[in-house]
């Protein structure tokens, strides 16, 4: 067998690194994160544990990684939606029922997100963040906001006190409450987006996590 070359095995490794992922959304989501260990995330992910270490220095900042990933996938599907728009305001308000819709169909996940930014590690950049903040930040740039650079702090800020609030045991505050608040806050009509309701629906989410197989791993 010829050697692989170094495409194939940049290739391997972000499948791997995908699978991680994908792994640790999954496996957080149904049992929580204190319950699944590193051990269980490569097992799912079929890779070996000191892979974990390679990619990511430990199970928090992997999760953090892990549910930006969920995040930004969700809202730019949000956004990319048929009847696709460039309207600014419509774009505005699918982001906003995107987020809130991940705290409705994700809350394990979702609240262990919002604890693990509150954690002295606190808030780090990487990839899968870097993508949300240009998302948000296009979509708050595009409502017609006269200062982005303030605007977009101030949408994430918004965002993620409304998750918080929607997600408190014991005193959560209905989701359609928050919704109808932001979209006062921003002057949106409620006919636009997508309101939340029915049952919440946690879906496949394998569909933000590119780990098919690719025309080379006849070489791998």
């Amino acid at each position: 067998m010829s050697p692989r070359s170094a495409s194939v095995n940049e290739e391997l490794r972000r499948r791997s690194r995908e699978r991680l992922l994908q792994a640790a959304v999954e496996l957080v989501d149904e049992r929580g994160f204190e319950a699944t260990t590193l051990g269980d995330i490569a097992d799912r992910a079929g890779s070996a544990r000191g892979l974990v270490s390679y990619y990511f220095p430990g199970k928090r900042r992997l999760v953090q990684s892990a549910v930006h990933r969920l995040m930004h996938r969700t809202l730019e599907e949000a956004l990319e939606r048929e009847p696709r728009t460039e309207d600014g305001r419509e774009r505005l308000a699918r982001a906003i029922d995107a987020i809130l819709g991940l705290a409705r169909e994700h809350p394990v996940l979702m609240r262990q997100h919002m604890a693990g930014l509150l954690h002295e590690e606190g808030f780090v950049q990487c990839p899968e963040q870097q993508r949300l903040s240009e998302l948000l930040g296009d979509t708050i740039a595009r409502s017609g906001a006269e200062d982005v650079t303030a605007g977009y702090p101030m949408l994430r800020a918004l965002l993620m006190g409304a998750v918080y609030a929607a997600l408190v045991p014991g005193v959560p505050m209905p989701i359609p409450v928050l919704r109808a608040e932001l979209f006062e806050r921003y002057g949106l009509d409620g006919e636009l987006g997508r309101p939340p309701g029915g049952e919440p629906c946690r879906g496949d989410l394998s569909r933000f996590f590119a780990t098919e197989k690719q025309p080379d791993d006849r070489d791998a």
